[in-house]
């Protein structure tokens, strides 16, 4: 059971160890400018295998899990999958359902593991195999891996490394964990955190933040929902930044200042205690660019305040 490209990976390490007897994801949804149905990545990624898919719209129902009996399945796998599973959905397998959670369980568990991590400056993430219950990511762990979070690491880059962390585990431990050589350990639930679903709003950057909260922030939300100011009444998307280090030019947070480093002018954002190099943005409705491209084009960028009114 899988929905985005995060679980890929995971299926095409099952594909490759274990004989797979279907594929369970998300409907089909409305994407791009057409609004035309698009399939899941791991909808793509089965029917290539020539694997069967059902894509229920929900399995809170027990006979909406009526294919899964009909595969009669020994096991299954999750990775965000995107519906919360039910004790007829959990106790179907005889050996229950396996959960790849991108995260040090229980630090992180819900939907947004890999923001939050950012967000919260951690200096790790990994992922955790463990045993689905009905609770949320509370179940007990089989094994985990972790992986240093970098100080470029956006959500994008983290994503992508621990997807394919993921899919590693499954090849190195699933054997193992049916055949019992592994046993599950309860989670401390003292220690969790929680990591909710992010909505789109959350984007929008706080230019009165410090200098390290911004980073963390723009490398969070990275891709989506984006990292969003505006600049003269349109929204304005902070790609890449990197904390400016040194003397700074004087003026409020979200004006925009230069300075030279070598040569070469240096774009950046004051904030609330420091400032940001900005690298690459986006105006609404153009493509990202180079922030020299930028300015060369927008001479009126300097000295402006990004989140003021037009």
């Amino acid at each position: 059971m899988g929905t985005p490209e995060f679980a890929v990976p995971s299926l095409q390490a099952l594909i490759e160890t274990q004989s797979v007897v279907g594929v369970v994801t998300q409907p089909d949804r409305p994407a791009g400018r057409g609004r035309r149905l698009q399939p899941s990545p791991v909808k793509v990624a089965a029917e290539a295998a020539g694997i069967p898919v059902y894509q229920p719209k929900s399995l809170r129902k027990e006979e909406t899990a009526v294919p899964l009996h009909n595969w009669q399945p020994d096991l299954i796998v999750v990775a965000a999958f995107g519906q919360i599973l039910r004790p007829h959905v959990l106790n179907l397998p005889p050996h229950g359902c396996l959960n790849i959670h991108a995260s040090l369980l229980p630090r992180w568990r819900g939907a947004a593991p890999i923001h939050y991590a950012l967000l919260s400056g951690d200096n790790e993430t990994g992922v955790t195999l463990m045993q689905m219950d009905v609770g949320l990511d509370t179940g007990a762990m089989y094994v985990q891996e972790a992986t240093p979070i970098h100080a470029h690491d956006t959500a994008e880059t983290l994503h992508d490394r621990l997807a394919e962390l993921g899919g590693t585990m499954l090849r190195a431990h699933l054997d193992d964990i049916v055949n019992g050589r592994i046993q599950p350990t309860p989670q401390n639930d003292d220690l969790s955190t929680f990591a909710p679903m992010l909505k789109k709003e959350e984007g929008q950057i706080d230019w009165n933040k410090t200098t390290t909260t911004l980073d963390r922030h723009i490398r969070a939300m990275t891709p989506w929902p984006g990292a969003l100011t505006t600049w003269q009444g349109r929204q304005l998307k902070i790609m890449h930044a990197q904390v400016a280090d040194g003397r700074l030019p004087t003026g409020t947070p979200g004006q925009i200042v230069q300075r030279d480093a070598g040569g070469s002018p240096q774009t950046i954002a004051l904030t609330g205690d420091g400032g940001l190099i900005l690298q690459t943005v986006q105006l609404a409705g153009k493509t990202a660019v180079d922030i020299t491209a930028f300015v060369n084009g927008r001479p009126d960028f300097i000295g402006s305040i990004l989140g003021a009114s037009k």
